[in-house]
């Protein structure tokens, strides 16, 4: 039986003090643990920022992968070898800038995998430019008028877009995120958390303390079904001056990608035999 010990390094992690990337390490290992997971039974890939960080702080198979591409990366793992549990992490410049169009089409495919997001609204690793998520007219040294685009709308582009699990959480309250990855690594497809994750040094407007007044968990919400996609999308769209929901978004039963191929019904690829008496001279002959 695994315990969190098993998953730290001998590195410590050089985010700054306060960092909330410390809530979605801490969680992210903790849900492992409660998942009765080995460190050599899963792979994470990282991207490129503050969060790939995390590649030197967590004793797991991984791959750091290059900016923005941390996703077909993992669909490259799970296609190889349907049998060990993918986790890819990023942030939200890297997988909603960088890599949106990878976070869509991988979602089309509805992939088993899991995708964790430390949205912080910045560029953190690059010292705090504008990212994909910042908030119309939030002041950066790339936008210091304001930002003009509103941000992306990552949870209704997963919902919109195919992914069967959608989820966003707090990188604030480390045990309802904790439940989350948990629930995400359970569920058989694309399952996409999107988090919460106060930079406190170049984001000094979406702090702890303005995420703590205005988020509220889903399922303490009378009535509300996270099968129901029109409910669930209407909620991506609150207004987060007012109130920001967390939790379980959208919930989907569906054939993941790797179910569409009988070639995988066998067992993982990495164990399937390799006939070195196969004759592959007719196959040459037709590209002569």
């Amino acid at each position: 039986m695994s315990v969190v010990k098993d998953f730290e390094t001998e590195h410590f992690p050089t985010w700054c003090p306060g960092c909330g990337n410390f809530g979605i390490w801490v969680s992210m290992k903790q849900a492992i643990v409660n998942l009765g997971y080995a460190p050599h039974e899963l792979v994470l890939v990282f991207g490129v920022g503050c969060s790939g960080n995390m590649s030197n702080f967590i004793n797991v198979y991984g791959f750091h992968g290059l900016h923005g591409r941390p996703v077909p990366v993992a669909e490259g793992i799970r296609a190889a070898n349907s049998g060990i549990k993918v986790l890819a992490t990023g942030g939200d410049g890297d997988g909603y800038g960088e890599g949106l169009g990878h976070f869509i089409h991988t979602m089309r495919g509805n992939w088993d995998m899991t995708y964790v997001v430390h949205n912080n609204q910045v560029y953190g690793l690059t010292t705090g430019q504008t990212s994909p998520t910042s908030m119309k007219g939030f002041q950066t040294k790339s936008t210091p008028s304001g930002v003009v685009e509103v941000p992306v709308n990552p949870l209704a582009l997963a919902i919109t877009s195919g992914a069967t699990f959608v989820a966003r959480g707090f990188a604030g309250d480390a045990k309802h995120l904790t439940s989350l990855i948990e629930q995400g690594m359970r569920h058989k497809g694309f399952s996409f958390i999107d988090v919460l994750q106060p930079c406190v040094t170049f984001n000094r407007l979406n702090t702890y303390q303005w995420f703590t007044e205005r988020v509220y968990k889903l399922e303490e919400k009378e009535g509300y079904d996270p099968k129901n996609k029109m409910m669930a999308l209407e909620k991506t769209f609150e207004d987060w001056n007012k109130n920001i929901p967390t939790g379980v978004f959208y919930l989907e039963d569906k054939p993941s990608y790797e179910d569409n191929f009988a070639q995988l019904s066998k067992g993982p690829l990495v164990k399937n035999r390799v006939d070195t008496q196969l004759d592959v001279s007719p196959l040459m002959e037709d590209f002569r």
